[in-house]
């Protein structure tokens, strides 16, 4: 499961940060023709897969070979996300999508559609594993019953996205403004999505078990025994749930919820076939070891960090991306729209920082509270006995090797290693709980400095020097191939008149006015500096009166007829500098304090 919701982040991605182009690459005809070619793909891929591993059993058997199916499905879901990518980046189906009336003004439907066929494509490597899965597992359940029950189990990863995207559509949809405003900005949205995300955990395992069909475990001897350990640990909760996942053939079982209204107890009836009483007592109290050590709310707050730091990193990725646009003539020629070139550099680096911070980061987090875990069970039973003997059977059971790790779990030996150890020793249980403590410690202060340098991109200094370094690089970039063009002589003059490179803005000013002269932005601009400017040398009175009587002839606008003031008070005639912020009052400006003070300012000035 944790697999498949990288997955789905990486689809999420992919189809977030794309743009259409103004005109699609190819035809309906050509599009549909490529479209159902990926598909062909997949189903080729998958059958020859599918085939590859029926001859791995008539070789090997069975057993020792359950790791090596995952392997394949991850692989070719991997290959199902390259189709997909292809989908949206060459064959621009967003852009043919977004020309049909139900989906053009809902974000959500768009959305909605893409990931459903994603899913799509994952059912076509489910279907064609079917027979694999059945010799495997010695199952009789049908493939269509078998591609639902992967498609309900995954359903959960992609619910809290769907919420939340809803729940912006609908502020959207309000007449209120200011919920709109705050959903417009970065902080806004980070606000928005962390307490939306803490409060949909808080319920999410009451919609999960209906998507899961999970039921109340019948009252009988297992659910006594559960119930008894769990009235050892003290553990409060709202049911014991039968877990029916893939037939309930999977030997697992598991604790979800944050508090005791929402908190559910799942076991499978394969785990609870194989197990003795002992051994039960010991998988459950493993499964009690995360709440009772506060996993599930560190691994809230480890999916929170992840919003946080692609709150830090999304804009620095963009600004790199841009900057080796801007800068590389190889890039810069790419046979593609620059926007596409973007956005899959932008998918491409997010992906890389998603991986490495749910496999790597993530997965140490886990292999070590899953190792806590252990340990608190083996610290409420006084012997790790059981929970050995319930791994070995497990292992068994399920055909996976004692030595085969994965990103989350230390491997079966190194889990009874480490028992033993404790057995020896138990002060390796507080080295442990020691050593966990402090990696959560470095990390949530690591998550601290990545918030701090998302606020200082996002809303301080740095990202104001990095907005105008980048806009700068565009504007000359387009100046190359436009030099005739006004307009952007005008904004590269305001970009480093914003930057105080005054010799540099008058440049572009008057080679805006060169081509455009009677622009009033540009006269008013440069009008501005002249009468303003904080290094004396450059400041031109004489000039910033023409040019400002001319931008208030053509626009007489308040924050025009503000310059024309300025340009007046530089020249000593107060008088006129008040008739003129007075006028500008009249039109009643936004922001009334300033103009006022102006005014003050004149006035002042003439009485001295």
């Amino acid at each position: 499961m944790y697999a498949n919701f990288i997955y789905f982040i990486i689809v999420l991605l992919i189809y977030t940060t794309y743009h259409p182009p103004e005109t699609p690459y190819l035809g309906p005809i050509g599009t549909m023709g490529l479209f159902l070619f990926g598909v062909a793909i997949l189903v080729a891929t998958t059958k020859r897969a599918s085939n590859f591993f029926y001859s791995k059993i008539a070789v090997r058997g069975t057993y020792g070979v359950h790791g090596e199916f995952d392997k394949m499905f991850h692989r070719q879901a991997l290959v199902a996300i390259v189709i997909f990518a292809v989908n949206i980046y060459v064959l621009n189906l967003k852009f043919y999508v977004l020309t049909i009336s139900p989906f053009s003004g809902s974000p959500t439907l768009t959305a909605l559609l893409f990931i459903g066929l994603f899913i799509g494509y994952l059912a076509i490597i489910w279907a064609g594993n079917y027979d694999v899965y059945k010799i495997l597992f010695r199952s009789q359940v049908s493939r269509k019953s078998y591609v639902l029950s992967n498609i309900s189990f995954n359903v959960p990863v992609i619910l809290p996205w769907l919420l939340i995207t809803a729940a912006m559509d609908i502020i959207n949809l309000l007449p209120a403004s200011a919920p709109k405003r705050l959903l417009a900005t970065p902080e806004g949205q980070t606000v928005f999505f962390t307490l939306f995300l803490v409060a949909l955990v808080v319920v999410a395992p009451s919609l999960i078990k209906v998507f899961w069909q999970c039921r109340p475990l019948p009252q009988g001897p297992e659910r006594m025994r559960i119930e008894a350990i769990c009235e050892k640990a003290n553990l409060q909760y709202n049911n014991i749930l039968n877990w029916p996942i893939f037939e309930g053939k999977l030997l697992t079982a598991g604790v979800m919820g944050l508090i005791k209204r929402f908190r559910y107890i799942l076991v499978t009836d394969s785990l609870l076939q194989i197990l003795n009483d002992n051994e039960i007592d010991a998988v459950m109290a493993h499964e009690i070891g995360h709440i009772k050590k506060k996993h599930l709310v560190f691994y809230l707050v480890f999916f929170l960090g992840f919003i946080v730091l692609s709150y830090a990193v999304f804009d620095l990725i963009l600004y790199a991306i841009l900057y080796i646009n801007l800068t590389f003539p190889v890039v810069r020629d790419a046979p593609f729209e620059q926007a596409t070139v973007t956005s899959v550099a932008l998918t491409v680096a997010m992906a890389s920082v998603l991986l490495v911070y749910f496999r790597y980061v993530f997965g140490y987090f886990m292999r070590n509270c899953e190792r806590q875990a252990d340990c608190y069970a083996f610290t409420l039973l006084g012997s790790s006995q059981s929970l050995v003997s319930s791994l070995d059977k497990i292992a068994v059971y399920s055909g996976h090797s004692h030595d085969r790790p994965s990103w989350h779990h230390f491997s079966i030996r190194q889990r009874v290693d480490f028992l033993d150890r404790c057995e020896a020793d138990r002060r390796v249980i507080v080295q442990h709980d020691r050593k966990l403590r402090r990696s959560i410690m470095v990390f949530v202060g690591a998550l601290l400095c990545a918030g701090y340098v998302g606020y200082a991109i996002n809303s301080g200094e740095l990202g104001e020097t990095l907005n105008k370094h980048v806009l700068e690089k565009v504007l000359v970039r387009e100046l190359e191939k436009k030099p005739d063009d006004a307009r952007l002589y005008s904004m590269l003059g305001a970009v480093y008149h914003e930057d105080k490179a005054y010799p540099e803005a008058i440049d572009a000013y008057e080679k805006a006015l060169q081509l455009a002269p009677r622009d009033p932005e540009t006269l008013n601009n440069l009008a501005w500096l002249y009468a303003t400017c904080e290094e004396q040398h450059y400041r031109e009175p004489a000039k910033a009166l023409v040019y400002a009587t001319h931008a208030a002839a053509m626009k007489p606008v308040p924050y025009i007829l503000d310059t024309l003031a300025e340009s007046y008070h530089t020249n000593g005639l107060h008088e006129r500098a008040i008739e003129t912020i007075k006028q500008a009052l009249t039109m009643n400006p936004d922001d009334r304090v300033y103009y006022e003070g102006q005014l003050r300012k004149f006035e002042q000035a003439m009485e001295r």
